[in-house]
């Protein structure tokens, strides 16, 4: 799949890998897949962009996923007998909140929308998931969290505002290129706690 991983060491001598997940529900669900069952891999952090659904959520600003919606079908393969509602580990939302306070950066805490389709063709679709309290769409939690769940292992996505669906505004390339850091900052603080 030509996705490099690159391995790290903590103060401690625990190691934390890097790697990109591609894009959307199957991608990071193969890797998240393989990584917990076949690398002994405990803990995924996800770090990536979302597109903001609140009026009180900016560009730039940082939200921690607690919970995952979704409009996907990704749960059918489980066969349950009704809606499985993915989150994020406890601890990890914990220990990120921690590592943001420390570094004085503001986050937001909640549900996010993880779907299939981040530009619908139906242009006021998102309001509805909006007044339900949702804070944003992204591509890739719902399948995370649920592998991490049905596998006993910990997963968490912590996400930069790269457009608005609000405002209708949005991050240019070289915005998206240099206005991440912070979510980064706090995900390796994350990692290295828990690692």
């Amino acid at each position: 799949r030509n996705i490099y991983a690159y391995t790290g060491y903590t103060k401690n001598n625990k190691s934390i890998s890097v790697m990109a997940s591609g894009k959307g529900h199957p991608s990071i669900g193969i890797y998240a897949h393989e990584l917990f069952s076949k690398f002994g891999v405990e803990t995924i952090i996800r770090v990536g962009t979302c597109g903001a659904y609140q009026p009180h959520i900016n560009l730039y600003d940082i939200l921690i996923a607690h919970t995952s919606s979704t409009d996907s079908n990704w749960a059918y393969q489980y066969q349950l007998d009704g809606v499985f509602s993915a989150g994020a580990h406890f601890d990890l939302v914990v220990t990120a909140l921690n590592a943001a306070k420390n570094k004085d950066i503001p986050v937001h805490v909640g549900n996010v929308l993880s779907t299939d389709i981040f530009y619908n063709a139906i242009p006021d679709g998102w309001k509805k998931w909006a007044e339900m309290g949702v804070l944003a769409v992204e591509m890739e939690s719902y399948a995370l969290y649920s592998t991490a769940a049905k596998l006993n292992k910990k997963a968490l996505c912590i996400l930069t505002v790269s457009d608005s669906f609000i405002f209708q505004d949005e991050l240019t390339s070289e915005e998206r290129m240099s206005g991440l850091s912070r979510m980064i900052e706090i995900a390796i603080e994350t990692a290295e706690s828990v690692a």
